[in-house]
């Protein structure tokens, strides 16, 4: 996320980022969903920020959180850097009923490669969600949206990511 936010920066994007409280603690276990998302909206309500978002499980609780309309101001949008859709093997276990609960615009960056949701998988959800959802699949990319080197010797798709976020969150603010 620092490469992210220093690449958004350079682009002329405000980015405020935290460490989750376990994180804090130096615990490598997630906390409660609970204690996410209030950590989460507490960062909020003082970074100034009109676009909220975040990489992985980040950008899953961001979309928790505003689903839940606790996110003060609310969002002018949401931006996912590999969104989690489901765990890795397990396209049963969607994570994504809230999503339909957010009125903001949402952009989703995800690679093809990204064991977390299939291209299609993310197709699907992103034409469920309507004209609000913007998807753009970053071709080789994992979950962090990094191409293999034979691929992408000059590290590209990453840097493409970046260009279409600080794009997108500078039409959207």
């Amino acid at each position: 996320m620092v490469r992210v936010a220093e690449g958004l920066a350079a682009r002329g994007v405000h980015v405020v980022t935290f460490d989750f409280p376990y994180k804090e603690h130096g615990r490598s276990v997630p906390d409660p969903a609970a204690v996410l998302e209030r950590a989460f909206a507490e960062v909020w309500a003082g970074a100034g920020a009109r676009v909220a978002g975040g990489k992985s499980m980040g950008g899953r609780i961001a979309s928790q959180v505003a689903a839940k309309g606790e996110l003060t101001p609310p969002p002018a949008g949401l931006v996912y850097f590999g969104y989690p859709l489901h765990p890795p093997g397990k396209p049963a276990q969607r994570r994504d009923r809230h999503l339909g609960d957010i009125t903001a615009p949402m952009l989703f960056l995800h690679g093809t490669r990204d064991p977390f949701g299939s291209p299609d998988e993310m197709r699907e959800l992103v034409a469920a969600l309507g004209p609000r959802a913007t998807l753009e699949l970053i071709d080789g990319g994992d979950h962090s949206l990094v191409s293999p080197k034979r691929q992408d010797p000059k590290g590209q798709s990453l840097e493409h990511a970046m260009d279409v976020a600080a794009g997108w969150i500078k039409e959207t603010r």
